[in-house]
């Protein structure tokens, strides 16, 4: 895993020029790798044993991307997904709950941190998901899925009471209906099921998803990552019930001050890529 950064914002190169500087990442027997290319960050959850389980300390690697990735002004997409084709996630480690080391405040922390990225969140979603795992993949802002997975929740069956921010993101982002079939009858939910229940967003063949992801890796990373963000954080807020439109004519106004729409619809006359500021 390596990675790249350069001075300008927009490019992804495919190879990558000269230009770009190489730097190799931490250890790659770790739980939770991380690359940034040009416009574009991927966070690899890398304990397939485990079903891509994630320990305290994976928890605390994954914040730890997520902090890089915001505090790097180029990236404008970021991938989440996993090793292996079996499961994208497992969720928290049982052995580390069941012995006291990781606690639902460590993982809200990590969930709440995710919904929070300004730029959009891709989850490629490489195989099956289960517990807090498909909260996971909940907090993107868009899910690829492939045919054959499946996902299920068996809180109800160990006894755990998910906690209320996680419920509440179930309920927003699926209804109550789809929320309790998940959480409180510990249903097992199919690809099919859920690509109509909304819980993802596509479904490809698994030899199918790398491409589909690149796909939708190119169509985002042009956009003006000014407004980008700002929808998202409108969305956000108005699925939530809490809009501020204070707040609304405050992010509108920097989308316009940013110069980002003169250049779009500049680059709109004359026919051209938009060349949008950094971050």
């Amino acid at each position: 895993i390596t990675r790249l950064s350069k001075a300008s914002n927009n490019a992804m190169p495919n190879p990558p020029d000269p230009a770009y500087k190489t730097e190799t990442m931490s250890n790659l027997d770790a739980p939770v790798l991380l690359s940034m290319e040009g416009a574009v960050a991927r966070i690899l959850l890398n304990n397939p044993a485990k079903h891509n389980s994630l320990t305290a300390t994976g928890i605390d690697l994954f914040i730890d991307c997520l902090n890089q990735v915001d505090a790097n002004r180029d990236i404008r997409v970021l991938v989440v997904t996993g090793q292996g084709e079996k499961t994208f996630c497992a969720g928290a480690s049982l052995e580390e709950m069941t012995s006291g080391d990781m606690t639902g405040d460590k993982f809200e922390t990590l969930t709440d941190r995710l919904t929070a990225m300004p730029m959009p969140v891709i989850c490629a979603l490489n195989g099956s998901v289960y517990g807090g795992g498909s909260e996971i993949a909940l907090c993107c802002d868009f899910r690829i899925g492939v045919y054959g997975m499946r996902l299920k929740v068996p809180a109800a069956e160990i006894g755990l009471c998910y906690p209320p921010n996680g419920i509440r993101r179930y309920v927003k982002r699926l209804g109550v209906t789809t929320a309790k079939r998940i959480l409180v009858a510990a249903e097992v939910l199919d690809a099919e099921m859920l690509l109509r229940a909304g819980y993802l967003t596509h479904l490809v063949l698994q030899d199918e998803l790398e491409v589909e992801t690149s796909k939708l890796v190119d169509t985002l990373t042009p956009l003006s990552p000014t407004t980008v963000a700002a929808m998202k954080q409108l969305c956000d807020q108005m699925a939530d019930g809490n809009l501020d439109l204070a707040r609304v004519l405050a992010v509108t106004s920097q989308c316009h001050r940013s110069g980002d729409l003169k250049e779009g619809l500049a680059a709109r006359r004359e026919k051209r890529q938009p060349n949008f500021a950094r971050r």
